[in-house]
């Protein structure tokens, strides 16, 4: 994907009504001038990193999702849906987390990410993409908004990382977490051999305090959308009142003085943050190491492999 956009949408949402949802998709996709041809491959990937705690915070919701679909069905697209959990496959958590029931009727193929294939990215390091999501025409990010306590907080870059399969990102949080900033620039790195697409981030209910999966509830009432995820991660971050340099992820980006990784450059063709900013918002104070040590990898394979 090209990371050239600087315009972020953000709109007010306070409810997960499907159909207020699909007017404020909409609303996004026209003003950040997105469009899609009938006939597209589209792939949805939403954040499904559990959906055993929490009760599916830790989740993109599943009436935005089915809103998201919609819209895609109506511009005459196919659409796909598909993730590759922490834990279990994407069908498991979907079924547990009510997606699979908000998208019945609809013409949509959930799958499983699996099939991985060999991607080579800027630094040199090979990654495992999911083989669907090399496939589509235009890849749909759905993240949802909340904090992390490795990363400070999960957006839309880092729900990207979703499109490596399975194992491998965990195996990836082992070699490279205690290394420099090895690991927030493989993330970085991956979205250039990535499909481009739009970031659409659920955030009526967004997940502070802690996460990815711990966290407590937030009523941030937004949905946001962007070309570019780096941009759409700077002016989330200026909507929740929080400093972007505490990010690693972020402070990656701007190293590189990638486009969109300063809120002055950044345009707003809908609100402007300080109009749908909130206060009280927390992420975690204290970031815990982005490495997993031989013991949590082999717990995680054993909890996959019950999942299953």
């Amino acid at each position: 994907m090209e990371l050239n956009a600087c315009e972020v949408g953000l709109v007010a949402c306070d409810q997960y009504d499907r159909r207020l949802l699909k007017g404020r998709v909409e609303a996004l996709c026209n003003a950040l001038g997105f469009r899609v041809s009938a006939g597209s491959r589209v792939l949805l990937k939403p954040n499904l990193v559990t959906a055993v705690r929490n009760k599916g915070l830790a989740c993109t919701h599943p009436e935005v999702v089915a809103a998201v679909a919609e819209w895609f069905l109506d511009q005459g697209a196919k659409v796909q849906v598909g993730d590759s959990p922490a834990f279990g496959t994407a069908l498991g958590v979907m079924a547990a987390c009510e997606i699979s029931a908000a998208l019945k009727g609809l013409p949509v193929t959930m799958i499983n990410f699996e099939e991985p294939q060999a991607v080579r990215l800027a630094s040199g390091l090979s990654v495992g993409v999911a083989r669907a999501v090399g496939e589509c025409d235009l890849l749909v990010n759905l993240p949802k908004i909340k904090a992390h306590g490795q990363l400070y907080l999960s957006l839309a870059v880092k729900n990207y990382f979703g499109a490596v399969v399975g194992f491998r990102k965990s195996w990836l949080h082992a070699r490279y977490g205690d290394l420099d900033n090895r690991f927030e620039a493989m993330l970085v790195d991956l979205l250039a051999v990535l499909p481009a697409g739009i970031t659409l981030a659920d955030g009526v209910v967004a997940m502070h305090v802690d996460g990815p999966v711990g966290g407590k509830p937030f009523p941030l009432h937004l949905l946001a959308g962007g070309l570019n995820p780096v941009a759409l991660d700077t002016g989330l971050m200026a909507v929740l009142g929080l400093p972007p340099e505490a990010s690693p992820v972020w402070r990656e980006c701007r190293r590189r003085t990638l486009a969109g990784s300063t809120l002055t450059e950044l345009s707003f063709p809908l609100a402007r943050p300080e109009e749908v900013a909130v206060q009280g918002f927390q992420a975690p104070s204290r970031l815990r190491s982005v490495s997993f040590n031989p013991w949590r990898l082999l717990r995680g394979a054993v909890k996959r492999a019950m999942a299953r």
